[in-house]
């Protein structure tokens, strides 16, 4: 990833404009222009092989984007980009720019583990840990050292999640016994717990039914004025009902080794790449036509 001469910017959370206590060289949302992540020329590589091509877009700040596409069109990789998940993969490498308010992301003196805490992801299976509802969502501050106000932060990240009146009475229960649609809510709490500023949502409905997806929905909706929220899905109909942004992508097969690199189409309001289109390619897909 390209480096700037200028030192990095803390990775912690926005403050108000004119709030005395902002660090030197902090983003505050007067200055950021209502931009949470500008990517430009964004390649991800496996090896000698480009997954994916030349990628470049801007995330606007409390609106939820999605990441449209057929399979194989590179929209995971892409999204394991905003928060360093491809560096666990062995041989994987990012090129171009990742700003996240201001601050360019793969600056290598930039902590991947504090980038995590502020843009935390929420995985296509739910993933609780072995542990008790309150243990889930308490992990994270516990590990950040927080040893104080552990009750107030789970009850606020369930209540956030539409999942404190379901498990109230039952904090200390296996968080395994909790329904597909519970534990994803369960998951994106625990998410919330540490105080991020982005939430990653990859496919995050594809294993629950139509009752627990609509509930997944309605959080993402209610949750957006206080996160920006990026999305993958395959389901048209999800992405034209959460979304404000709506980024496409399609896979460019190489006819000798039959591989495949994600490349983006085209990224617009929702409404628009629904309705009007820009690329042919674009209008095939969100019509049926392929994909």
């Amino acid at each position: 990833m390209s480096m700037t001469d200028e030192a990095p910017r803390l990775i912690e959370r926005p403050v108000a404009a004119g709030d005395p206590s902002a660090a030197p060289g902090m983003p505050s949302e007067a200055t950021d222009n209502g931009v949470v992540f500008r990517s430009e020329d964004v390649n991800v590589y496996y090896g000698s092989f480009r997954a994916v091509r030349d990628v470049s877009f801007d995330v606007p700040r409390n609106q939820i984007m999605a990441l449209i596409g057929p399979s194989g069109c590179g929209k995971s990789t892409v999204l394991r980009c905003y928060n360093r998940m491809n560096d666990l993969i062995k041989d994987a490498r990012v090129t171009g720019t990742i700003t996240y308010r201001g601050t360019n992301l793969y600056d290598e003196r930039v902590d991947p583990v504090e980038v995590r805490r502020r843009i935390g992801m929420v995985f296509q299976k739910p993933n609780p840990f072995p542990k008790s509802i309150y243990d889930n969502v308490a992990y994270g501050p516990r590990v950040a050292g927080q040893k104080k106000g552990l009750d107030d932060i789970v009850e606020n990240s369930l209540r956030k999640a539409a999942l404190w009146e379901e498990v109230s009475d039952r904090l200390k229960d296996s968080a395994l016994g909790l329904s597909g649609g519970q534990q994803q809510r369960l998951c994106i709490a625990r998410a919330i717990a540490v105080g991020p500023d982005v939430l990653l949502m990859d496919e995050p409905c594809s294993a629950l039914d139509p009752i627990a997806t609509a509930r997944i929905e309605d959080l993402m909706q209610e949750i957006k004025q206080d996160y920006t929220i990026m999305i993958v899905t395959h389901n048209m109909q999800q992405a034209a009902r959460v979304s404000d942004t709506t980024a496409f992508f399609t896979a460019d097969i190489h006819s000798e080794s039959d591989t495949r690199t994600g490349i983006l189409v085209e990224v617009d309001t929702t409404q628009k790449i629904f309705s009007n289109p820009s690329d042919e390619r674009t209008e095939n897909y969100v019509t049926g036509r392929f994909g």
